[in-house]
């Protein structure tokens, strides 16, 4: 795309770890950013879950292009090898960045944007659109303002926009009404939530690394305050996933992470309700009674963690022309690389530009919202992202189409129901009948340029084998 109105910014919806990644890949690139953030600091996201260590190290959490502007400054890189809480993340990598004269000058706080349109055109007007630059609506702290941009880059996230309880993707009956007794994503059970939960029975509702943090939180609350009773519901009856590829992963605690939550899920010390899906909350005196589909009830729990993902929130993207999943809401070039329904290894083949692009030109999904309602994103992802997309504003295609990211194999795959080693090749789940057979045809696939067993192939070829 040629930025025929580069008389404009382009804007980045979004103060994160990728938003101020792309602002720095944009300086490098000798283009104009302009970031807008809604909170009044940068990473807002990452600060609500600051008591949180992440799983990846410091090598793969710090962008080449921020670094680069970084390091004439005199900061010094955090040791690669070592994990950041989200507060080190931001204390040691994003607010240094973010106080850049030539970042900070780029970056308005406090401004909100509500939505975002063509000077000119609405949604359905095609002839020239093109040619028109982007008009933000955006709240500020002296009221509303348009800001005109020639793109758009929306690193916005999705932490704001919790998924509810209910098994069916609605808030389940009573949910809303129980809201003083629910908590999303993850408390600080440990430091500045700890009263609201010691001495309590806590339910945490969810499978992923959410709910692995808070579940494993709480066994440390329940050691420290006797009488703390944990409860976890999940609706899957199958934790392959959940309890993650052990001693397989690349990311050392990735897997130690899963494994923890093995141990504690045998260890007798909290109640484990496997293939529940929840209906209903129902509240007594001083508790909730929850209610899955078939039955099954979980009684006299005082608190409720719902650690069920997060969805990407579209409202101030109406008015564009959006491609879309119809499931996941990624963009719809990802949604096949990424659906959880078919690929159980947590993994992705590095993309950039071509797949975050959207039928309205020069708009980008980028981050976590670009992957919609599918989990397992990493910061190392999005950076990849963000290089990509910036050199394909810059003109530069060749740039954008490489590829320059490897990501580290999570494991999952090389764990079968039972621990043992299976498939350990087959990037799309569990094989058919002849796993040893399906791998094989993966890796000669593999070999050849081709798709593995249950893999999307690449444009232009072949599948590799059947799943």
């Amino acid at each position: 795309m040629e930025l025929v109105m580069s008389a404009f910014p382009v804007v980045i919806i979004g103060a994160g770890p990728v938003g101020l990644a792309a602002a720095a890949h944009l300086l490098n690139r000798g283009l104009e950013p302009l970031v807008l953030e809604a909170s009044d600091d940068v990473a807002a996201h990452i600060r609500d879950w600051g008591h949180v260590r992440v799983f990846s190290p410091w090598q793969y959490n710090i962008d080449k292009a921020a670094r680069a502007l970084l390091e004439p400054s005199g900061w010094i890189a955090p040791a690669p090898e070592g994990l950041p809480t989200g507060a080190e993340l931001v204390e040691l990598y994003l607010r240094p960045l973010s106080r850049l004269p030539s970042i900070a000058a780029r970056l308005r706080l406090s401004h909100r944007v509500t939505a975002i349109s063509r000077v000119g055109f609405d949604k359905v007007k095609s002839a020239d659109r093109a040619s028109a630059p982007f008009v933000l609506r955006v709240s500020t702290p002296t009221g509303e303002a348009d800001i005109l941009a020639s793109a758009v880059l929306d690193a916005s996230g999705t932490w704001s926009q919790p998924n509810p309880a209910g098994a069916d993707g609605l808030p389940a009956i009573g949910e809303v009404a129980a809201a003083d007794r629910i908590a999303y994503r993850i408390p600080d059970l440990l430091g500045r939530d700890r009263m609201r939960y010691a001495g309590q029975h806590v339910l945490v509702i969810g499978a992923g690394h959410s709910a692995a943090n808070a579940l494993l939180d709480l066994a440390q609350l329940a050691e420290q305050s006797p009488g703390t009773r944990i409860s976890w519901a999940v609706r899957s009856t199958d934790l392959r996933r959940t309890f993650g590829g052990g001693d397989a992963d690349a990311l050392a605690a990735r897997g130690a992470l899963g494994s923890a939550l093995r141990r504690l899920a045998d260890s007798g010390h909290m109640e484990l309700y496997a293939g529940f899906k929840t209906v209903a909350f129902q509240q007594a005196t001083d508790s909730l009674t929850v209610t899955a589909r078939d039955g099954r009830v979980i009684t006299d729990v005082e608190q409720v963690i719902v650690a069920t993902g997060q969805r990407p929130d579209l409202t101030m993207l109406r008015e564009l022309r959006l491609g879309l999943d119809p499931w996941l809401e990624s963009t719809a070039a990802l949604g096949p690389l990424i659906d959880p329904n078919l690929h159980s290894c947590g993994t992705v083949r590095p993309h950039g530009a071509k797949e975050l692009s959207h039928p309205e030109p020069g708009f980008f999904t980028v981050g976590i919202k670009s992957y919609g309602r599918a989990p397992t994103f990493l910061m190392a992802t999005g950076y990849e992202q963000v290089r990509s997309v910036v050199a394909f504003l810059a003109g530069d295609l060749a740039a954008a189409a490489e590829v320059q990211l490897e990501l580290p194999e999570t494991g999952v795959c090389s764990v079968s129901l039972a621990g043992s080693p299976v498939n350990a090749d087959c990037c799309g789940g569990l094989a058919p009948a002849g796993a040893d057979a399906c791998c094989e045809q993966d890796a000669t696939a593999k070999a050849a340029g081709e798709a593995g067993c249950g893999c999307p192939p690449p444009t232009g070829t072949k599948t590799g084998c059947a799943a």
